[in-house]
Parts: C-alpha cells; sequence; structure tokens
C-alpha cells in the first residue's frame, strides 16, 4: 500500500526536500504540499494524505493548531512533527493536539522515511522515555490541565490507573508486564481500552495526559 504525505512548511526549500527524499521511495507518494497551517488543513480534506509532515511555526495558522483541527476531523490521518527547536513546548502542545511524534529538522532522509511508516501503521514515533524526557523539560512553564483532565481518569478501572502511570514514567509494554506481573497482552489491552475511554489517538498522549492530571510528576522515575 502507497502512503500518501502531504508535507506542510513555510519553507519552499524544506518542501523541496522532502519532495526529493520521497521520490525514491516506492511505497511513499507525496501527494500535496502547503506553505501554512490552514492550506495544510485544507489540502488535508481535499487529498485525504495518510501522513502530515507538519512544521510547527508556520504563518497564518501554526502547526499545532492545524494538527488539532485536522485530528478532530479525521483521527485516521497521522501527522509527524518537524522542528529545529528539539526540546520546545510548542512540541508538546502538539502531541497534546494529537500528533504521532516529532523529529528535528535536520533528520537523516533514512530516518525521516522510517519515522513515515512508523508513524503510517499507527504506532507512535517517540519512544516514551524521551516524550518524558521532553515534557520534563518543559512541562513547568506549561498551562496546567489538571482541573479539566483529571475528571478523565474516574473512567479508568484500578488496573487501567496502573498501567497508564507506567506508561507516563516511561516504560515499555514489556516493562511494564513485569512490573504488575501480567502477561504483555494483557497490559496491551489494558492500553486501548485506556486509549478508548480517553479519547485518545495514540500512546504519546497517553504519557502527556499522565502528566497533565498530576498522575505522574515530574522527575519520576521508573
Amino acid at each position: 500500500m502507497t502512503i500518501r504525505v502531504l508535507v506542510a512548511d513555510d519553507q519552499p526549500l524544506m518542501r523541496t526536500a522532502y519532495d526529493m527524499t520521497l521520490r525514491g521511495e516506492e511505497d511513499m507518494e507525496l501527494v500535496g504540499e502547503a506553505a501554512n497551517g490552514q492550506e495544510a488543513i485544507e489540502e488535508t480534506r481535499r487529498l485525504h494524505p495518510d501522513v502530515i509532515l507538519m512544521d510547527v511555526r508556520m504563518p497564518v495558522l501554526d502547526g499545532v493548531e492545524a494538527t488539532r483541527v485536522v485530528g478532530a476531523e479525521d483521527p485516521t490521518v497521522k501527522v509527524l512533527i518537524l522542528t529545529t527547536f528539539d526540546i520546545d513546548e510548542y512540541v508538546v502542545e502538539a502531541l497534546r493536539a494529537g500528533a504521532s511524534g516529532f523529529l528535528l529538522k535536520d533528520v537523516r532522509p533514512d530516518e525521516l522515511v522510517q519515522a513515515i511508516r512508523i508513524v503510517a501503521r499507527g504506532d507512535a514515533l517517540l519512544a516514551p522515555s524521551v516524550t518524558r524526557r521532553l515534557l520534563e523539560a518543559v512541562g513547568p512553564s506549561l498551562e496546567p490541565l489538571r482541573p479539566k483532565r483529571a475528571t478523565a481518569l474516574s473512567m479508568l478501572t484500578e488496573s487501567e490507573l496502573r498501567v497508564l502511570a507506567l506508561v507516563g514514567r516511561g516504560l515499555s509494554n514489556d516493562e511494564i508486564a513485569a512490573e504488575l506481573f501480567v502477561a504483555e497482552t494483557t497490559v496491551r489491552t489494558h492500553l486501548r481500552h485506556i486509549l478508548e475511554k480517553l479519547g485518545l489517538r495514540n500512546r504519546v498522549q497517553a504519557v502527556v495526559l499522565a502528566y497533565d492530571t498530576g498522575l505522574v510528576q515530574p522527575n519520576a522515575h521508573a
């Protein structure tokens, strides 16, 4: 199956570079380009891409708000954030909005291609530990969402809460299974239920919510 990719970046040279990178991949097709977040939304509605390479800082409408709108309108579209700023609160907000992960713009072409394949199949790109490091670095400066989001945890069972806390601390599924003395398949089932109950798109959003609600505190260690 061909992965349909839309590129949203306000720098023409970056759009050209992505085009050249994807052109040689048999399983990918660059179906469109956008120079700002509003164009990205409009082109997504028109072209129905599988993956959007989304710059964060763009004119007219930034990549965070564009990601939020795209996720609300079509949750099947995966968003991969591309940034020059590494750990950045814009990136955290994009993850909150539903992005599947982020990469630096100086990523190697082969790494970009692999990342597109990862998010296209529905997996989150970031290792949980990387997400945790990002949140610990910028979390204190972000607007607290706990009063609004903490009530969502009441929908979870005690087992699901334990799994969510461990996901937020950066543990992988097999590490969570060992911690709780259960099978890894049980962990995957709990995680699926957590995402469904809380309306989350991926594991990255689960980590963000664990921090937002106070279930996991910055600098908490596995």
